[in-house]
């Protein structure tokens, strides 16, 4: 797939201000500081269509980016960030639920984890969540230019184990950084679309 068209289609903090639901939608989902934004930028070309922030938690919308006016990239608001009151991480958590629930155009969620780190509880959780509405089954492991080639597949076996993925789960290290592995999480929204 290659990525000629990306707009900012919406902001929403309630159902009310999502776009109509005429296009099939893939969601990135993941920890706040765990390069959702750069990742968003890099598969679609462009250098600031997601703002990437030096503090995490800094979406608190949902953002929905029109691609190539075929289908749409969503931006879910990033969890686990310490620093934030817990009644703004409640209201987040919220936003997501009922995004995740009602959203019938919804085709995928890709979660990120950072391949440096086993996933965290709420990693976990998120999985399990999307796992239960049939919308997990593909796991971006950012920051992968920060390790080894050979401590690249001992890792990866670490998110697989920790996240209980099954055999046939996608797990594709990335690098923003490196601009590497993009290409194959593209070629697999690319077959998420054409189901």
């Amino acid at each position: 797939m290659i990525i000629k068209k990306a707009d900012l289609e919406a902001m929403a903090a309630r159902p009310a201000q999502y776009p109509e639901g005429d296009l099939p939608e893939i969601a990135f989902a993941g920890r706040s500081n765990v390069g959702k934004s750069s990742l968003l930028n890099l598969l679609t070309g462009r250098k600031k269509l997601a703002y990437v922030s030096g503090s995490p938690g800094k979406t608190r919308t949902i953002n929905f980016y029109r691609i190539n006016d075929s289908f749409r990239i969503v931006d879910l608001p990033g969890y686990g960030y310490a620093r934030v009151a817990k009644s703004v991480s409640q209201d987040w958590g919220e936003m997501m639920e009922r995004y995740l629930k009602g959203r019938s155009n919804l085709v995928k969620v890709i979660l990120l984890a950072d391949i440096r780190h086993a996933p965290s509880r709420q990693d976990v959780e998120m999985y399990d969540y999307l796992r239960y509405y049939r919308l997990g089954g593909i796991v971006a492991a950012t920051k992968a230019d920060k390790i080894s080639r050979n401590q690249m597949g001992e890792n990866i076996k670490v998110i697989r184990d920790t996240l209980d993925l099954l055999p046939e789960d996608k797990v594709i290290p990335v690098s923003s950084l490196k601009k590497t592995g993009h290409d194959l999480l593209l070629e697999e929204m690319e077959k998420l679309l054409e189901d």
